[in-house]
Parts: C-alpha cells; sequence; structure tokens
C-alpha cells in the first residue's frame, strides 16, 4: 500500500517505522523538516517538508495513487481539513484524523471522517487500569463504547451455545479459545469446558454482561 503520513511528531514517526516494517510505501510529510530527525537513519520512506493540505505538495507525496492517509498533526482544525480534502476531492480509500478534542471528535465523525481520539482512548485505559473488575476490558473499540472482554466460560455455560448468551446490539461472542486455538464463533457453537471467551461488550450493558455471566 502507498500511505502518506502528515505529522512527524511522535507518533506520526512511531506509526512511520511501524507501517515501515510492514512493508508499505510511505511519504511523510511535515511543515518543520527537523522534525524528520525522529525517523532515524533506517527509515525507507520519503519525506517532503511542506503543509500537509497544500495541494502541491500532497500531488508530490503520490496522493492520487495512495491507498490510505493519517492526518496526525497537533491541530485538530489542520488534520480535519486534511481528511476531507483527501477524502473528498482526491478519493484516498482509507484516511483517518487524529483528534484531541472529544467532542469535536464525534462532530466530525458524523460528517463522515474517520477519527481516532487520544483524549477519550486515554480516559477509558487509565480508567479501567484504576478500576479493577473481574470482567476488566482487554480493548476499547472505535471511540470507547464497545469493549472487548476476556472471561472463562462459567461452569453453568459447558454444554450450551453462544446463542444463549447473546444480547443482540450489547454483548456478542466473537471468538472462543480453546487448547490454544483461537476461533470465530457461531450462534451454534457449543461451550466446552477451559473455554476462553472473547466477548464484545456495548459500555452501557456492562452490568448486564457481568449478571449474566456471573448468574449462569
Amino acid at each position: 500500500m502507498h500511505i502518506i503520513l502528515i505529522g512527524c511528531g511522535r507518533v506520526g514517526a512511531g506509526l512511520a517505522h511501524t507501517l515501515n516494517l510492514r512493508g508499505h510505501t510511505l511519504v511523510i510529510i511535515d511543515k518543520d523538516a527537523s522534525a524528520f530527525a525522529r525517523l532515524g537513519a533506517s527509515f525507507q520512506g520519503h519525506m517532503l517538508s511542506g503543509i500537509g493540505f497544500d495541494r502541491d505538495i500532497l500531488l508530490q507525496a503520490g496522493i492520487e495513487h495512495a491507498d490510505g492517509l493519517a492526518a496526525i498533526t497537533n491541530s485538530d482544525e489542520a488534520n480535519v481539513v486534511i481528511a476531507r480534502l483527501a477524502s473528498q476531492v482526491f478519493h484516498v480509500p482509507r484516511v483517518v484524523a487524529r483528534l484531541y478534542d472529544p467532542a469535536k471528535a464525534e462532530i466530525y465523525r458524523r460528517l463522515g471522517v474517520q477519527t481516532v481520539s487520544t483524549t477519550v482512548w486515554g480516559i477509558n485505559r487509565i480508567t479501567e487500569l484504576l478500576c479493577y473488575a473481574q470482567f476488566a476490558p482487554v480493548a476499547s473499540l472505535g471511540d470507547g463504547t464497545v469493549d472487548l472482554v476476556d472471561v472463562e466460560v462459567p461452569h453453568l455455560l459447558i454444554g450450551r451455545m453462544v446463542h444463549d448468551v447473546t444480547l443482540p446490539g450489547e454483548i456478542h461472542i466473537v471468538a472462543i479459545s480453546r487448547r490454544g486455538h483461537t476461533f470465530l464463533s457461531s450462534f451454534g457453537t457449543e461451550f466446552h469446558a477451559g473455554d476462553l471467551l472473547h466477548v464484545a461488550v456495548l459500555d452501557s450493558s456492562a452490568a448486564r454482561f457481568e449478571t449474566l455471566f456471573t448468574a449462569t
């Protein structure tokens, strides 16, 4: 894939190295040429100094045939402008904007801009680490409204099926780990002793989830 990164801060540089290791073709843009020092000598992509929403700079970066673009500057406004330009004018298939302000993230998401709010993620993750619970999430998805929870199958669920504990739109068993192998489950999958269930739970349904799995 040909991917363009706008912003070479700590996140941009880290993302560039990660994508580089995966074999993607990269161009990273930053208005401050000295920021590229974060990439180090091992970086194999291309570096462009300029404004991320400058049409000529984007064309130099190959945006007309880009497969993805991430706007990760330190400005929410610039990131949204870049993201909308990339998706609506140049029709880049995959565009993501990093935003700090959770309120802005929700507004722009409604406008069709795929966003990642590090503030929201950080709040949710710190809460998880501070507030221990038996069913603590192992990951938060999207804007943090859906959690992925790992739980060992309760004794009284052994022999029953996934559909018995599925609440549409609230609680879904997405995968099961059994004897060292993980597979996607279906409504007809039967629970075995020792199964580790990977469950997607709507955050507003956490109490129902705990009740369901402690009462069975």
